[in-house]
């Protein structure tokens, strides 16, 4: 089987500035190697089972050597897998991609690239910055600002705008070669993380601009030097202008935008964000994702390995959750098996959700509750006619750390077998996503919502590791905690003290419109 690398430009930052290229690409590799500055986020369109690698590439971080990088985009296409090289912005805008085709071509790989949003055009449009206007700015030119000796600045001193990346750790230098060959009043703005809910833009002159910037590293950022960004701020402002004025003219549906101007903050599981975050998106909502739960594999195999050997023993697989889904059949695919070896069970699940990503194996539920909770499937197996439960085998692969205790004890009150089996554990990341925290520290959120009592726990839990508690609670006094149901809101008062929305279906569904009528 051939192999092909893509070198795909993943663009400014989150999944809306994917080009749909892009994106379907990502949604059916067998391999991502991607570079630090692309947004993890794009990451969760990846199957479950594409080995995702984090190439580094940031300046001055610890990365993987180019050479290595190379020669790992030969050896996985010689393997016949389909590779996506994942870089920021354009693959050809200071991307290093030549080094890696060249490559690939001595080893004779397929390859392709597909463009990307360069933050180099991004950053100026999101400043309100026209990098070409009629009287101020004929043409333009984009430059590093990492080897400032190389660059022609004579030359460069005659173009109206300049655009330059990479260039903030540098500032100072670059700032006196630019005043060689322009006035020191000649105007300046640097753009920083453009696009996304923590943008920050600065403004001034050649002689000016440093005294109005922050300590500590701007990074990544765009300098756009010129008489074009005069227009900044008159350009910015009537972007973000209310909705309700682009609404008169759109005639928009409503209750389309009930979310508009609102940032909630996604507490998550790592890959399982995506859809929810666009039925947020799609109701006008900025979303913030916050990693809360790291999913790992469990301390052994040994048991499930055994239950899928055994598998012909089973009357019944209970499934109660997507990371239960792909992790039994992530098992199963290392038995060289497949669905074709559940074909003397029968299926339950705990909701629509986890039946549908059962669905991406061919396996439709026999089994799934009215009431999308775990407890509620005992009496779903009850309500079946004529059903027993007494000396039916089930298997029940779970987390490691224990759950649906009242589910499996209930089973096993009527009669049932019950084989509760460890087929992943769910621990709590490191540390904080610093975007989350930063939206957090400077009271940017309306909302936070919670899926699962873990979610709370980890939340609480990494929110004490960087600042007292009285601290982040007084972040929190006035955005609405969400809850998707009645566990998840206990826990939710145990820890937060209160609930200000919960869903009435037990559904990612249900949590995005309990949130929206909640705004309403």
């Amino acid at each position: 089987m051939k192999g092909k690398v893509f070198i795909v430009g993943a663009g400014i930052g989150g999944v809306e500035f994917l080009t749909v290229r892009a994106r379907d690409l990502v949604s059916i590799a067998e391999v991502i190697i991607s570079d630090a500055l692309v947004d993890r986020i794009l990451l969760d369109l990846a199957p479950p089972q594409c080995n995702c690698i984090i190439a580094g590439k940031r300046g001055g971080q610890e990365s993987i050597k180019q050479a290595e990088i190379n020669q790992m985009l030969v050896e996985y296409c010689l393997q016949g897998k389909r590779v996506v090289r994942l870089k920021s912005g354009d693959p050809w805008i200071f991307g290093r991609s030549l080094p890696e085709i060249l490559a690939l071509q001595a080893a004779n790989c397929e390859w392709e690239v597909v463009a990307g949003i360069s933050s180099a055009i991004a950053a100026p449009m999101f400043a309100g910055i026209p990098l070409t206007e009629v009287e101020s700015s004929s043409c333009f030119a984009v430059m590093t600002g990492h080897d400032l000796e190389r660059l022609p600045w004579e030359a460069i001193a005659q173009i109206p705008t300049l655009v330059i990346l990479m260039g903030t750790n540098n500032l100072l230098g670059l700032l006196e070669k630019l005043k060689e060959g322009k006035s020191g009043d000649t105007k300046i703005a640097i753009v920083r993380w453009c696009g996304r809910v923590d943008q920050q833009i600065w403004t001034g002159t050649l002689v000016d601009i440093q005294s109005k910037l922050p300590k500590g590293s701007l990074s990544p950022s765009v300098i756009i030097v010129g008489e074009v960004v005069k227009f900044h701020e008159q350009l910015s402002r009537q972007c973000s202008q209310p909705l309700e004025n682009f609404e008169q003219h759109l005639d928009l549906e409503k209750g389309k935008i009930a979310l508009q101007g609102k940032t909630i903050l996604v507490t998550r599981a790592a890959g399982q964000a995506s859809q929810f975050t666009d039925l947020l998106t799609s109701q006008g909502a900025t979303v913030i994702e916050m990693p809360t739960l790291a999913i790992l594999p469990p301390t052994s195999w040994t048991m499930l390995e055994q239950a899928i050997a055994d598998l012909a023993t089973y009357d019944w697989l209970i499934l109660t959750s997507a990371n239960a889904v792909e992790s039994f059949f992530g098992r199963l695919r290392e038995a060289n098996k497949d669905s074709r070896a559940l074909h003397s069970l029968k299926v339950a699940v705990v909701g629509r959700k986890t039946a549908e990503f059962l669905a991406h194996y061919g396996i439709s539920p026999d089994l799934v509750p009215t009431d999308f909770v775990a407890d509620a499937l005992v009496d779903a197996f009850l309500a079946i006619p004529d059903h027993v439960l007494t000396g039916k085998k089930m298997l029940f692969p779970r987390v490691e750390s224990g759950g649906r205790e009242i589910l499996v004890e209930q089973l096993q009150q009527h009669g049932a077998i019950i084989d509760a089996i460890a087929a992943y554990e769910s621990g709590c990341p490191e540390a904080i996503d610093p975007v989350s925290l930063a939206a957090l520290q400077n009271y940017r959120l309306d909302a936070i919502s919670f899926a699962s009592s873990k979610t709370v726990k980890h939340f609480c839990l990494l929110l004490d590791r960087v600042t007292p508690q009285e601290t982040w609670r007084s972040w929190i006094a006035n955005v609405k905690i969400a809850s998707i149901g009645p566990q998840t809101s206990k826990t939710c008062y145990e820890l937060l003290e209160r609930v200000d929305c919960e869903a009435l279906e037990y559904t990612l569904d249900g949590l995005a419109e309990a949130i929206r009528k909640s705004f309403i």
